[in-house]
């Protein structure tokens, strides 16, 4: 008998239908990993989220890119707290945790702003061959990496800033040179494009993410990069050290049609790393 499926789509990090990014979202204790990932490459979202019930945990969480299964998808999560809160699974001015691959995520959702609380991602400064990276980048005039190192992540995301907003909406990458870096296992297999110029005056940074590794060549809000932009942000000295109950707001996916913010926070006296957002059906 074939089973029947509800997948639903919700647009993360915007309050408005078709911004922001879209995903996925399932709720089913009866699917495989096989029958997970054929559903994502079919509903064919940057990602779709599967939930189930836990007994570890309040609910397991795995996200899936039509090709492949990944460890953590900020949206995608944001997307699952709106389908939990609108079916009425969990209620507003609520917390509770998702078991997933990247450990437990806190997560909580209040007056319609869904939260998670993100691993602390390791930074270092990125020695290798940046000449190639800006090349496949088509960024030879606007990234100056004598200024402002390329800083990667333990994730393997490398984060690379751009000098003004005009030339990051520019940059129009060569992805089949992208995707042939990622594979080459330089330590390297997602890229976050970012300026500290703003398109809203109260904004902080503007981004932009390619991983046409996993098959997305360019994300239009991703979660789990704008999270640990805020600590890059801080090892450049963009931002003041002291983020204590500061509250900072990150944009994307303008040049896609698909503007949203996100809200990120990082407390150093309990080490919690957070982002947060609106989401709609």
């Amino acid at each position: 008998m074939k089973k029947l499926i509800d997948v639903c789509q919700i647009d993360a990090f915007t309050d408005e239908p078709f911004r922001g990014n879209p995903a996925g979202v399932v709720y089913s204790d009866e699917l495989s990993k096989e029958e997970m990932q054929l559903i994502a490459r079919e509903f064919n979202a940057s990602e779709t989220a599967f939930i189930s019930k836990s007994v570890e945990s309040d609910f397991n969480l795995r996200w899936f890119t039509p090709t492949v299964e990944v460890k953590l998808c900020g949206h995608a999560t944001v997307a699952s707290i709106h389908y939990l809160k609108q079916r009425g699974i969990i209620q507003d001015n609520s917390s509770f945790n998702f078991k997933t691959l990247s450990g437990i995520l806190k997560c909580s959702t209040q007056n319609g702003i869904h939260s998670l609380s993100l691993p602390i991602p390791e930074l270092k400064i990125f020695e290798g061959n940046k000449e190639e990276i800006i090349k496949a980048l088509n960024g030879g005039k606007v990234i100056n990496p004598g200024k402002f190192p390329f800083i990667l992540d333990n994730g393997g995301y490398l984060y690379i800033h751009v000098s003004s907003l005009r030339d990051l909406m520019n940059i129009k990458p060569n992805f089949r040179e992208l995707l042939e870096l990622s594979l080459a296992r330089k330590g390297y297999d997602t890229f976050t494009l970012f300026t500290s110029e703003t398109i809203g005056k109260d904004n902080h940074a503007h981004l932009r993410f390619f991983a046409p590794y996993y098959g997305i060549n360019e994300d239009p809000v991703t979660g789990s990069a704008n999270g640990p932009l805020l600590l890059v942000l801080r090892k450049l000295g963009l931002i003041e050290k002291n983020t204590e109950g500061k509250k900072y707001r990150f944009e994307q996916g303008d040049v896609l049609g698909r503007n949203g913010r996100i809200i990120v926070s990082y407390s150093p006296s309990k080490n919690e790393l957070t982002i947060s957002g609106k989401a709609v059906t």
